[in-house]
């Protein structure tokens, strides 16, 4: 338990915000009207609707520049030791940085085997140009740019102001309802992510030069003093690659850990050859789920590139929007963000799709990686119900499809413990919070320490339960 003044006098308003207005605190209990707030040290995860969500303005600052002071390694040609210093800036638009730099930087950041389609231009390109990821549904672009002194980008950030908790499947509304009951705002906060993607990938996109890791390291720096710069709570960075969650903790950001499930490819011929290694009861049901999709009359196909038309796309849609309507009450994304994205991106997506008597009824809406098949998007006609439809379009065509394409693995998206029966294991996932406020950020450090200890006790019950043959190592 934290003792800790939740209204500490040296605390300027958000320059986004205006004047602060501090809400009476009649209402609270009188152990807690004191300038010493004792705080509880357990959050409950609870949803809130604040009486007023902050529109953030736009800022576009420069974040300075850099030296570089490191040595050349032996063998650096000339040319690649004139660079004397790195200078970052923000941009509101993916547009104001070439697709060409902008996947320099995330290529050389994965390696072109490890190729993340979630981080390329074209597809966070698409979010902005569609609508979809702009300041008008409150995830306003302030992509980092690091260039030298002669203007070559050598590293960018995906990065977003944000004025609500949404898309972002690593949930902190507990956190923002802890802000707003102590009469603090912890909306906007800056957010480093792809949107509505729980995908992990490197955030921090450097190209390879001999000066990569100060780039890395003058990035990551800015991210720190963002907050403080923009006045703003706090500074997350959801699904970053484990290698950066580990670099970032030297930086003072909490670390968090979450579960996805993925499927793993030990080098498959077929998805009979993938069954034999599951327990028998588990093989037999999956065969009886897949026998009924033939039994329903369910045309199955997997289309790719110039296979989907506009006509699949204006289905999947309807798809899409009839899960978000039934499941969360409104969609992410807009029917143009589709075909944009189908458009730029054509050979790196896999639409799944159903069809009863010549009909288009169901879609699962993938993207194809360097070693890994993405799902992401799941929808259906409403008003119908086909049994284990969605089990054969996300999973058993992923896993068909990820075996032809030589992937290593199926990345299934958030949530579902269904998976596990059906081949698909329990893997960590990772996230960084740098918090401004001191008191709120010891609070929060002590709640991540005991949901840690949870999330890493349920993944090892799931995997010591888990579906495969006794000897089976399905992280192989």
């Amino acid at each position: 338990m934290v003792v800790f003044n939740p209204f500490p006098s040296n605390h300027s308003p958000s320059i986004f915000l205006g004047k602060r207005q501090l809400r009476r605190l009649d209402h609270v209990p009188w152990n807690l009207r004191s300038n010493s707030v004792v705080f509880p040290s357990t959050i409950m995860a609870i949803f809130w609707g604040p009486k007023k969500i902050s529109k953030p303005q736009e800022l576009n600052p420069s974040l300075g520049s850099f030296p570089l002071i490191a040595s050349v390694p032996e063998g650096s040609s000339a040319i690649q030791m004139k660079p004397q210093k790195i200078s970052l800036s923000v941009v509101t638009s993916i547009s104001e940085i070439s697709a060409e730099d902008w996947d320099a930087c995330a290529l050389d950041a994965t390696g072109p085997e490890k190729f993340n389609p979630f981080l390329s231009h074209a597809f966070l390109s698409s979010l902005e140009e569609s609508g979809s990821a702009t300041k008008q549904t409150g995830w306003l672009p302030q992509h980092i740019l690091a260039q030298d002194e002669f203007k070559k980008t050598v590293g960018v950030v995906p990065l977003y102001l944000k004025s609500h908790s949404y898309g972002e499947y690593v949930f902190d509304h507990s956190w923002a309802d802890a802000f707003y009951r102590y009469g603090s705002r912890y909306y906007p906060k800056l957010q480093s992510c792809v949107p509505f993607t729980p995908v992990t990938g490197q955030r921090i996109l450097v190209r390879n030069t001999w000066f990569k890791e100060q780039v890395f390291d003058i990035l990551l720096s800015a991210l720190k003093d963002m907050p403080a710069k923009y006045q703003v709570s706090s500074l997350h960075v959801t699904f970053p690659s484990e290698n950066e969650w580990h670099r970032m903790k030297n930086f003072g950001f909490l670390q968090r850990i979450g579960m996805q499930y993925h499927w793993i490819n030990r080098n498959y011929q077929n998805f009979d050859e993938f069954l034999m290694d599951m327990k028998q009861s588990k093989r037999k049901t999956i065969r009886q789920e897949r026998k009924k999709i033939s039994a329903q009359n369910l045309k199955m196909t997997r289309l790719r590139g110039d296979e989907i038309k506009a006509k699949h796309w204006d289905s999947f849609y309807k798809f899409y929007r009839n899960t978000t309507d039934n499941k969360w009450g409104s969609a992410y994304l807009t029917r143009d963000f589709f075909q944009i994205m189908g458009s730029k991106m054509a050979d790196n997506v896999l639409l799944v799709v159903a069809e009863d008597d010549g009909e288009l009824v169901a879609g699962a809406l993938n993207l194809i990686g360097g070693d890994t098949l993405f799902g992401r998007l799941w929808g259906c006609r409403s008003h119908v119900y086909y049994p284990n439809l969605h089990f054969e379009a996300c999973y058993y065509q992923a896993i068909e499809a990820a075996i032809e394409l030589k992937l290593n693995k199926v990345e299934a998206g958030a949530q579902g413990d269904h998976k596990i029966q059906r081949g698909y294991q329990p893997v960590t996932t990772y996230s960084c919070h740098y918090i401004s406020h001191d008191g709120f950020r010891q609070v929060i450090e002590d709640f991540l320490v005991h949901e840690t200890e949870q999330v890493k006790h349920v993944i090892k019950l799931l995997i010591d339960s888990g579906p495969f043959k006794e000897g089976i190592d399905w992280h192989a």
